[in-house]
Protein backbone atom coordinates (compact mmCIF):
# COMPACT_ATOMS: atom_id res chain seq x y z
CA UNK A 1 0.00 0.00 0.00
CA UNK A 2 1.37 3.78 -0.76
CA UNK A 3 0.47 5.59 2.55
CA UNK A 4 -0.32 9.11 1.63
CA UNK A 5 -1.86 10.76 4.84
CA UNK A 6 0.79 9.10 7.23
CA UNK A 7 4.11 7.92 6.80
CA UNK A 8 5.81 4.24 8.66
CA UNK A 9 8.97 3.16 9.06
CA UNK A 10 9.38 -0.33 10.12
CA UNK A 11 11.43 -0.79 13.21
CA UNK A 12 12.89 -4.50 12.51
CA UNK A 13 12.85 -7.43 10.48
CA UNK A 14 9.74 -9.18 12.41
CA UNK A 15 7.38 -6.44 13.50
CA UNK A 16 7.12 -2.97 14.32
CA UNK A 17 6.80 0.10 12.79
CA UNK A 18 7.05 4.32 13.59
CA UNK A 19 3.92 6.44 12.46
CA UNK A 20 5.08 10.09 11.14
CA UNK A 21 2.79 12.54 9.92
CA UNK A 22 -0.14 12.76 12.23
CA UNK A 23 -1.31 14.24 15.44
CA UNK A 24 -4.03 11.81 17.23
CA UNK A 25 -4.92 14.66 19.15
CA UNK A 26 -6.83 16.04 16.27
CA UNK A 27 -10.25 14.81 14.49
CA UNK A 28 -8.90 11.98 12.03
CA UNK A 29 -10.53 11.69 8.60
CA UNK A 30 -11.60 7.85 7.73
CA UNK A 31 -8.62 8.35 5.05
CA UNK A 32 -6.13 8.48 8.08
CA UNK A 33 -7.74 6.17 10.56
CA UNK A 34 -7.40 3.51 7.38
CA UNK A 35 -4.11 3.95 6.68
CA UNK A 36 -3.44 3.76 10.44
CA UNK A 37 -5.65 0.43 10.40
CA UNK A 38 -3.75 -0.58 7.35
CA UNK A 39 -0.53 -0.13 8.66
CA UNK A 40 -1.41 -2.07 12.21
CA UNK A 41 -2.55 -5.08 10.40
CA UNK A 42 0.51 -4.72 8.30
CA UNK A 43 3.13 -4.52 11.35
CA UNK A 44 1.34 -5.61 14.19
CA UNK A 45 2.55 -3.43 16.24
CA UNK A 46 2.61 0.74 15.69
CA UNK A 47 4.39 3.37 17.16
CA UNK A 48 3.82 7.08 17.95
CA UNK A 49 6.49 9.81 18.92
CA UNK A 50 5.47 13.16 21.03
CA UNK A 51 1.66 12.58 20.76
CA UNK A 52 0.02 15.62 23.40
CA UNK A 53 -3.44 13.46 24.43
CA UNK A 54 -6.06 14.62 27.06
CA UNK A 55 -7.75 11.35 28.36
CA UNK A 56 -11.03 11.82 26.52
CA UNK A 57 -8.72 12.31 22.92
CA UNK A 58 -7.32 8.83 23.93
CA UNK A 59 -10.47 7.58 24.33
CA UNK A 60 -11.75 8.89 20.82
CA UNK A 61 -8.80 7.46 19.33
CA UNK A 62 -9.55 4.17 20.39
CA UNK A 63 -13.32 4.36 19.07
CA UNK A 64 -11.99 4.58 15.74
CA UNK A 65 -11.27 1.08 16.01
CA UNK A 66 -14.29 -0.39 17.95
CA UNK A 67 -16.29 -0.60 21.36
CA UNK A 68 -13.56 -0.01 24.41
CA UNK A 69 -13.24 -2.41 27.01
CA UNK A 70 -13.37 -2.22 30.86
CA UNK A 71 -11.25 -4.76 32.27
CA UNK A 72 -13.15 -6.71 35.14
CA UNK A 73 -10.36 -7.84 37.27
CA UNK A 74 -8.43 -4.17 37.77
CA UNK A 75 -9.79 -0.95 38.33
CA UNK A 76 -9.94 1.67 35.35
CA UNK A 77 -9.53 5.74 36.09
CA UNK A 78 -12.64 6.95 38.25
CA UNK A 79 -13.55 9.73 35.74
CA UNK A 80 -12.63 7.36 32.69
CA UNK A 81 -12.65 3.53 33.97
CA UNK A 82 -12.28 2.62 30.41
CA UNK A 83 -8.85 3.95 30.42
CA UNK A 84 -6.31 1.66 32.43
CA UNK A 85 -3.38 3.08 34.85
CA UNK A 86 -0.68 1.31 34.33
CA UNK A 87 1.50 2.61 37.21
CA UNK A 88 4.29 1.33 39.09
CA UNK A 89 5.96 3.00 42.00
CA UNK A 90 9.32 3.48 43.42
CA UNK A 91 8.99 1.11 46.18
CA UNK A 92 7.34 -1.74 43.86
CA UNK A 93 9.23 -4.76 42.38
CA UNK A 94 6.76 -6.41 40.53
CA UNK A 95 5.28 -4.70 37.85
CA UNK A 96 1.99 -4.95 35.41
CA UNK A 97 2.00 -6.83 31.91
CA UNK A 98 5.68 -8.25 33.00
CA UNK A 99 6.47 -11.82 31.20
CA UNK A 100 5.57 -12.54 27.78
CA UNK A 101 1.70 -12.90 27.32
CA UNK A 102 -1.56 -11.75 25.27
CA UNK A 103 -3.95 -9.34 26.98
CA UNK A 104 -7.15 -11.12 28.31
CA UNK A 105 -7.01 -14.21 26.15
CA UNK A 106 -9.46 -15.55 28.74
CA UNK A 107 -12.33 -13.84 27.62
CA UNK A 108 -14.93 -15.22 24.97
CA UNK A 109 -13.93 -11.91 22.50
CA UNK A 110 -10.52 -10.96 23.41
CA UNK A 111 -9.01 -8.08 22.58
CA UNK A 112 -8.55 -6.37 19.21
CA UNK A 113 -5.73 -4.66 20.55
CA UNK A 114 -4.18 -2.04 23.21
CA UNK A 115 -3.50 1.85 22.82
CA UNK A 116 -0.84 2.28 25.51
CA UNK A 117 -0.10 5.88 26.27
CA UNK A 118 3.15 7.08 28.23
CA UNK A 119 2.50 9.71 31.11
CA UNK A 120 5.75 9.39 33.18
CA UNK A 121 8.36 6.95 32.02
CA UNK A 122 11.86 6.37 33.60
CA UNK A 123 15.30 7.69 32.98
CA UNK A 124 16.54 4.22 32.25
CA UNK A 125 14.73 1.18 31.42
CA UNK A 126 11.16 0.48 30.78
CA UNK A 127 11.49 -0.74 27.35
CA UNK A 128 8.34 -2.80 25.92
CA UNK A 129 9.05 -6.49 23.83
CA UNK A 130 7.01 -7.61 21.06
CA UNK A 131 7.06 -10.42 19.45
CA UNK A 132 5.21 -11.84 15.95
CA UNK A 133 2.85 -14.95 16.69
CA UNK A 134 2.70 -15.05 12.56
CA UNK A 135 6.35 -15.87 12.60
CA UNK A 136 5.87 -18.15 15.49
CA UNK A 137 3.61 -20.31 13.70
CA UNK A 138 5.44 -19.71 10.03
CA UNK A 139 8.47 -21.32 11.67
CA UNK A 140 6.89 -24.31 13.12
CA UNK A 141 7.03 -28.22 10.85
CA UNK A 142 4.41 -29.32 9.00
CA UNK A 143 3.62 -31.84 11.79
CA UNK A 144 3.38 -29.72 14.57
CA UNK A 145 0.99 -27.24 12.48
CA UNK A 146 -1.05 -30.18 11.46
CA UNK A 147 -1.43 -31.72 14.72
CA UNK A 148 -1.92 -27.92 16.72
CA UNK A 149 -4.50 -27.04 13.92
CA UNK A 150 -6.72 -29.71 15.47
CA UNK A 151 -6.19 -28.92 19.14
CA UNK A 152 -7.98 -26.29 21.58
CA UNK A 153 -6.21 -24.65 24.43
CA UNK A 154 -8.38 -23.62 27.50
CA UNK A 155 -7.78 -20.36 28.93
CA UNK A 156 -8.22 -18.92 32.48
CA UNK A 157 -7.34 -15.72 34.48
CA UNK A 158 -7.01 -17.29 37.77
CA UNK A 159 -3.70 -17.41 37.88
CA UNK A 160 -3.06 -13.74 37.85
CA UNK A 161 -6.34 -12.34 39.34
CA UNK A 162 -7.83 -15.68 41.40
CA UNK A 163 -8.73 -16.10 45.09
CA UNK A 164 -5.39 -17.78 45.54
CA UNK A 165 -3.74 -15.67 43.18
CA UNK A 166 0.31 -15.13 44.29
CA UNK A 167 -0.31 -11.67 44.00
CA UNK A 168 -2.70 -11.16 46.79
CA UNK A 169 0.37 -10.72 49.82
CA UNK A 170 1.47 -7.93 47.36
CA UNK A 171 1.32 -4.42 48.17
CA UNK A 172 0.67 -2.30 44.77
CA UNK A 173 -0.20 0.57 43.95
CA UNK A 174 -3.06 -0.42 41.19
CA UNK A 175 -6.24 -1.81 42.65
CA UNK A 176 -6.33 -5.53 41.48
CA UNK A 177 -10.30 -7.00 41.87
CA UNK A 178 -9.07 -10.79 42.98
CA UNK A 179 -12.44 -12.50 42.40
CA UNK A 180 -13.74 -15.97 41.54
CA UNK A 181 -15.37 -14.83 38.39
CA UNK A 182 -11.35 -15.20 37.87
CA UNK A 183 -11.33 -19.21 37.70
CA UNK A 184 -13.99 -19.53 34.81
CA UNK A 185 -12.54 -21.05 31.92
CA UNK A 186 -13.11 -20.26 28.05
CA UNK A 187 -11.53 -22.49 24.82
CA UNK A 188 -9.96 -21.35 21.91
CA UNK A 189 -8.22 -22.67 18.86
CA UNK A 190 -4.66 -23.11 19.47
CA UNK A 191 -4.07 -22.03 16.19
CA UNK A 192 -5.68 -18.59 15.27
CA UNK A 193 -6.79 -17.32 11.70
CA UNK A 194 -6.67 -13.59 11.63
CA UNK A 195 -10.43 -11.87 10.81
CA UNK A 196 -8.63 -8.90 8.72
CA UNK A 197 -5.35 -10.53 7.41
CA UNK A 198 -6.37 -14.53 6.71
CA UNK A 199 -2.82 -15.04 8.19
CA UNK A 200 -2.38 -18.19 10.97
CA UNK A 201 -1.14 -17.26 13.95
CA UNK A 202 0.39 -18.90 17.42
CA UNK A 203 -2.59 -18.47 20.47
CA UNK A 204 -1.43 -19.72 23.37
CA UNK A 205 0.75 -17.54 26.02
CA UNK A 206 2.32 -18.36 29.32
CA UNK A 207 -0.21 -16.10 32.10
CA UNK A 208 -3.94 -17.39 30.68
CA UNK A 209 -3.08 -20.78 28.51
CA UNK A 210 -3.80 -23.21 31.32
CA UNK A 211 -4.00 -26.72 29.62
CA UNK A 212 -5.31 -28.20 26.35
CA UNK A 213 -8.84 -29.36 25.86
CA UNK A 214 -9.28 -32.87 27.20
CA UNK A 215 -5.90 -32.75 29.17
CA UNK A 216 -4.79 -31.82 32.38
CA UNK A 217 -2.36 -29.42 33.13
CA UNK A 218 0.18 -31.95 34.07
CA UNK A 219 -0.62 -33.54 30.63
CA UNK A 220 -0.15 -29.99 28.93
CA UNK A 221 2.63 -28.33 30.20
CA UNK A 222 5.44 -30.18 28.02
CA UNK A 223 3.97 -28.95 24.78
CA UNK A 224 2.73 -25.86 26.36
CA UNK A 225 6.14 -24.76 27.85
CA UNK A 226 7.82 -25.55 24.64
CA UNK A 227 5.52 -23.24 22.87
CA UNK A 228 5.73 -20.81 25.01
CA UNK A 229 9.27 -20.76 24.46
CA UNK A 230 8.89 -21.34 20.84
CA UNK A 231 6.80 -17.83 20.84
CA UNK A 232 9.04 -14.88 21.66
CA UNK A 233 12.26 -16.39 20.01
CA UNK A 234 14.60 -13.69 19.41
CA UNK A 235 14.32 -13.50 15.22
CA UNK A 236 10.00 -12.83 16.10
CA UNK A 237 10.76 -9.62 18.18
CA UNK A 238 11.06 -6.05 18.68
CA UNK A 239 11.73 -3.69 21.56
CA UNK A 240 10.20 -0.46 22.03
CA UNK A 241 11.47 2.46 23.99
CA UNK A 242 9.57 4.83 25.60
CA UNK A 243 9.92 8.09 25.76
CA UNK A 244 7.03 10.62 27.55
CA UNK A 245 4.02 11.06 25.04
CA UNK A 246 4.59 7.55 22.94
CA UNK A 247 1.96 5.35 21.94
CA UNK A 248 2.23 1.99 21.17
CA UNK A 249 -0.58 -0.01 19.52
CA UNK A 250 -0.35 -3.22 19.13
CA UNK A 251 -2.37 -5.71 17.56
CA UNK A 252 -3.54 -8.39 20.33
CA UNK A 253 -4.56 -10.65 18.15
CA UNK A 254 -0.96 -11.96 16.72
CA UNK A 255 1.24 -10.20 18.96
CA UNK A 256 2.73 -11.40 22.34
CA UNK A 257 4.25 -8.58 24.50
CA UNK A 258 6.62 -8.35 27.43
CA UNK A 259 6.94 -5.13 29.44
CA UNK A 260 10.73 -5.67 30.89
CA UNK A 261 10.74 -4.75 34.87
CA UNK A 262 14.33 -3.26 34.94
CA UNK A 263 13.37 0.13 36.42
CA UNK A 264 13.25 -0.44 39.98
CA UNK A 265 13.45 2.57 42.32
CA UNK A 266 11.71 4.77 39.41
CA UNK A 267 8.44 6.06 38.33
CA UNK A 268 6.14 4.55 35.45
CA UNK A 269 2.58 5.37 34.59
CA UNK A 270 1.14 4.63 31.68
CA UNK A 271 -3.04 4.75 30.35
CA UNK A 272 -4.36 1.60 28.57
CA UNK A 273 -7.18 1.87 26.04
CA UNK A 274 -8.09 -1.83 25.28
CA UNK A 275 -10.27 -2.01 22.06
CA UNK A 276 -12.96 -4.98 21.95
CA UNK A 277 -12.55 -7.63 19.33
CA UNK A 278 -13.83 -11.24 18.00
CA UNK A 279 -14.09 -14.61 19.17
CA UNK A 280 -10.84 -16.43 17.80
CA UNK A 281 -11.55 -19.01 14.73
Amino acid sequence: MTYRAISVNPISGALGAEIYGVDLSQKLDDEVIGEIRHALCANQVIFFRDQHLTPDQHLNFGRHFGELQIHEFVAGMEENEEILEVRKEEYETRNFGGGWHTDVSYLERPALGSVLYAREVPTVGGDTMFSSQYLAYDALSDGMKEMLGKMTAVHSARRPYGLNSAYRAQDRSMKILFSENAHEEVEHPVIRTHVETGRKCLYVNGAFTVRFKDMTEEESAPLLNYLWQHAVRPEFTCRFRWEKNSIAFWDNRCVQHNAVNDYHGQRRVMHRVTIEGERPV
